[in-house]
């Protein structure tokens, strides 16, 4: 009986670390995510810190990595952003803040085409954002862009234009956060 023990304890040890994932501030990053029948890859995950608190991990998902942040910014293919909030001291006034400036620096202060977007996309984060909140924002290019929040879907904006001003929050040339968009990027 011990024999099998052990032998079972062998097999199913290489199986456990096939499949850990890596954990970013206590946040599991997997390695794919799948929706639509798009299976995504991991192309980097990292931390959106403020005076040495971690505030929230992102996640960045596409059909295969890339280090180029403008070619993700322009693409047409099904991707996701998956944001982690760890920290109490983030609130919805605050993401609204980072959103409003972070939209800025992605359209160099054009706004003007997409704000209607732009606005709906804020508020979806309008209501209590808490410790261990779970935002998915995902792009399908049939559909647009559609953010759930703790798997709750809070609606959907289409349009490429308002894509790619979103992925520019993070991957423009005057991100939200220039370390967070270099771990995002880490293929």
């Amino acid at each position: 009986m011990r024999k099998l023990y052990l032998l079972l304890m062998f097999l199913i040890l290489p199986i456990t670390f096939c499949f850990a994932q890596e954990k970013v501030s206590g946040v599991n990053i997997y390695e794919t995510l799948s929706f639509g029948g798009n299976k995504l890859v991991l192309n980097g995950a990292g931390v959106k810190e403020k005076m040495w608190i971690d505030l929230y991990v992102v996640s960045l998902y596409l059909p295969k990595k890339s280090t180029n942040a403008d070619e993700i910014i322009n693409s047409d293919d099904a991707s996701i952003i998956k944001m982690n909030v760890v920290s109490s001291m983030v609130s919805s006034e605050k993401m609204i803040e980072l959103l409003d400036e972070g939209f800025l620096n992605a359209t160099n202060g054009n706004l003007l085409a997409i704000k209607p977007k732009v606005d709906k996309f804020k508020s979806f984060f309008k209501d209590e954002i808490k410790e261990r909140d779970e935002f998915m924002i995902v792009y399908n290019p049939k559909s647009g862009v559609t953010v759930f929040k703790n798997g709750i879907k809070k609606g959907t904006i289409d349009g490429k234009d308002f894509k790619k001003a979103l992925f520019g929050v993070w991957l423009c040339i005057k991100p939200a956060d220039e370390k967070l968009k270099r771990a995002m990027l880490d293929s």
